[in-house]
């Protein structure tokens, strides 16, 4: 087989999107809506469906409907596989999977026969070679590779446990570990797959009960525009996303379109004193050092954790006008990031 090289084309760039929540939160109906706002009124939307049915409870609610293939009782990767093959052949303009868990966890799947391996008394590598070949091979692969235009990719979702060491408050104020440890529920949702899923999607992140998504990858910066933060996923999401993908210009959204008014408000109300600051800030020493950025974010990193998920994300949105800390920590001004850090550390302590 012969290769060649040719020039980059954005619409190449098949969107890979991953949605993960614990039962409850709407990943079907999100992922619905996704599809038949990508597809318009006519594209067809499949959904290879493992849930007992449930997948087709939104039949009456999705324009358009939809077009089921259920999977049930074997869900190794090659039935997986032959099912996405079964997608290519209908001509689908969206694939749902709902839900790629099975593959990892259910019956059939990798861990099944790893346990299989094990109980035919197999060592070391041998448990898991085969079956993550076939995962690698047959599921992911297909995924990676597929012309269907969009792919959604459900999973269900966990709050793992995590170990502690316990600690306690010195009498001058400080922490000094017991040598005792403890298991608690992890702050982070995980996906119930492989580890490495989420490196493949273009864009993937949680949804909470109040079904709104939470980006944890945006393979572009501009994805931020078209599948928004903290808001719930609709149709206008799937239009969005087409637009995107045929490489047009997407506009802002009309809650994305007040974020930014309100920076450029911001932004408006700290010029008008940045005359006065001047002066003084040219006289007055440096109020960090030159690193100080790192640090702060290093800082940040470190107090994540003595937070809830909601009440760090709440604080982020007010401190950083809505944005997400990474972006806002690089980008926003010193006394901004300072002002975070500080209330970061205070919330931390109290709670």
């Amino acid at each position: 087989m012969s290769h060649r090289f040719r020039p980059a084309i954005k619409s190449e760039a098949k969107p890979l999107i991953g949605l993960y929540s614990e039962s409850g939160a709407g990943k079907t109906k999100s992922a619905l809506l996704l599809a038949r706002g990508f597809a318009g009124p006519e594209g067809r939307v499949g959904m290879i469906e493992t849930e007992g049915g449930r997948g087709e409870a939104f039949k009456d609610e999705i324009p358009g409907s939809y077009l089921v293939l259920p999977l049930r009782e074997d869900f190794s990767p090659s039935e997986y596989g032959k099912a996405i093959d079964d997608a290519e052949e209908a001509e689908l303009r969206v694939l749902i999977i709902d839900s790629a868990s099975h593959e990892w966890e259910g019956v059939g799947g990798v861990l099944h026969m790893a346990a299989q391996n094990q109980a035919a008394h197999k060592k070391g590598p041998m448990v898991w070679q085969q079956p993550k070949m076939d995962h690698a091979r047959q599921f992911m692969g297909r995924l990676i590779s597929t012309p269907i235009p969009l792919v959604i990719v459900c999973m269900r979702a966990k709050y793992p446990m995590k170990e502690l060491r316990k600690t306690v408050r010195t009498g001058t104020g400080g922490i000094q570990e017991t040598g005792e440890k403890e298991w608690i529920r992890s702050e982070v949702l995980e996906p119930k797959q492989s580890d490495d899923i989420l490196f493949e999607m273009f864009v993937h992140g949680w949804l909470d009960h109040e079904h709104k998504f939470h980006g944890t990858k945006y393979t572009l910066d501009e994805l931020r525009q078209v599948i928004l933060d903290g808001e719930v996923i609709t149709l206008d999401t799937g239009k969005r996303l087409a637009e995107w993908a045929r490489g047009g210009a997407v506009a802002l959204s009309p809650v994305l379109q007040g974020h930014t008014d309100a920076s450029a408000r911001a932004e408006s109300e700290r010029g008008r004193s940045s005359a006065e600051n001047n002066a003084a800030q040219a006289t007055a020493p440096p109020r960090v050092p030159p690193d100080a950025r790192a640090t702060l974010i290093e800082q940040a990193n470190a107090l994540k954790s003595t937070l809830s998920t909601k009440d760090f994300l709440d604080l982020c949105a007010t401190c950083f006008d809505g944005q997400r800390t990474g972006a806002a920590m690089a980008t926003a001004p010193m006394a901004q990031v300072e002002a975070f850090v500080d209330e970061l550390r205070k919330k931390g302590a109290a709670a």
